[in-house]
């Protein structure tokens, strides 16, 4: 029997891609005593690796796909001269704390001397992203120092060292400690990624397209509802005026042939303020319904 075998990042983004697969249809069960999830999928099997570590796996051929930022696909392919081919099959632009990009970011002391990072010329640079971080400062022309940090970066300057490259979905840790940005050295989201041979197998590509088009559409579904209400004709340009969409609300004929029903996609964030400009529309049977997914 056919077995795809996936790779889930274990750590910060752990819980939220659970979280994504439910929404796409896939309940993954995690228990604190295993590294082998179990899903509700006969032709998955899937392992929790650390995301730093997933590039590695994959290109390895130990994992046929899994999930993990472009940070670390960049960390794994700098350290190699000839890095393994890896396709990336989709971006699933989603963190930890948000639906959005991650920025490793160069920070220094706000009372440093250093404002730009040519000014960091001979400093060290504390860092979990070690290779990224000394191929962003070669493209520079600038000579420092990249130590590995194990953790708890933001506390080392000024003493353990001069400034720190460290991931950021707000800003607001650094800012506690006091830390000034000075570049973005890389922004980052997670990719869905394969190896060759998993892709040139018809049965493993099929599935991983597939389970990259439900993520997708999870992902696009994420913040959005349905609309759906009843209009009559005489009052549907000015209902539609008021609807934005996400390509065209759907239009369908009721039984009595002065009225139609009217669907639509919109952001929830928008919800509370158009109902009560559709009800004063002459609108009726408004209904709001969650959505799970949305193919485009």
């Amino acid at each position: 029997m056919n077995k795809l075998k996936l790779g889930l990042p274990k750590g910060s983004l752990q819980d939220s891609t659970v979280q994504l697969f439910a929404r796409a249809g896939f309940n993954i069960y995690v228990s604190s005593r295993s590294y082998f999830p179990s899903i509700d999928d006969p032709d998955i099997e899937c392992m929790l690796i650390r995301a730093q570590e997933m590039a590695r796996y994959v290109a390895d051929g130990v994992l046929d796909c899994g999930l993990t930022g472009q940070d670390w696909i960049a960390e794994h392919q700098s350290g190699l001269a000839t890095p393994a081919p890896l396709v990336a099959v989709a971006d699933l632009i989603y963190s930890k704390q948000s639906f959005g990009k991650v920025r490793w970011v160069l920070a220094a002391p706000e009372d440093s001397r250093f404002k730009k990072p040519q000014d960091l010329e001979g400093a060290t640079i504390a860092t979990e992203l070690v290779r990224a971080t000394k191929a962003y400062f070669d493209r520079l022309g600038v000579n420092v120092n990249v130590e590995f940090s194990w953790g708890a970066t933001e506390v080392k300057p000024p003493v353990l060292a001069d400034a720190i490259v460290e991931a950021t979905e707000t800003g607001s840790t650094l800012r506690a400690n006091r830390l000034r940005i000075l570049d973005t050295v890389m922004e980052s989201n997670t990719q869905l990624i394969a190896n060759q041979a998993a892709m040139a197998d018809g049965w493993k590509r099929t599935k991983i397209d597939n389970i990259s088009l439900l993520l997708r559409a999870a992902i696009e579904a994420q913040g959005r509802v349905g609309l759906m209400l009843n209009v009559r004709r005489e009052d549907l340009k000015a209902i539609l005026d008021l609807l934005p969409a996400l390509q065209r609300p759907t239009i369908s004929p009721l039984s009595e042939d002065d009225w139609v029903a009217v669907n639509t996609i919109i952001e929830e964030r928008t919800v509370r303020d158009l109902i009560p400009k559709l009800k004063a529309s002459r609108a009726q049977g408004i209904v709001e319904y969650p959505l799970n997914k949305i193919v485009v």
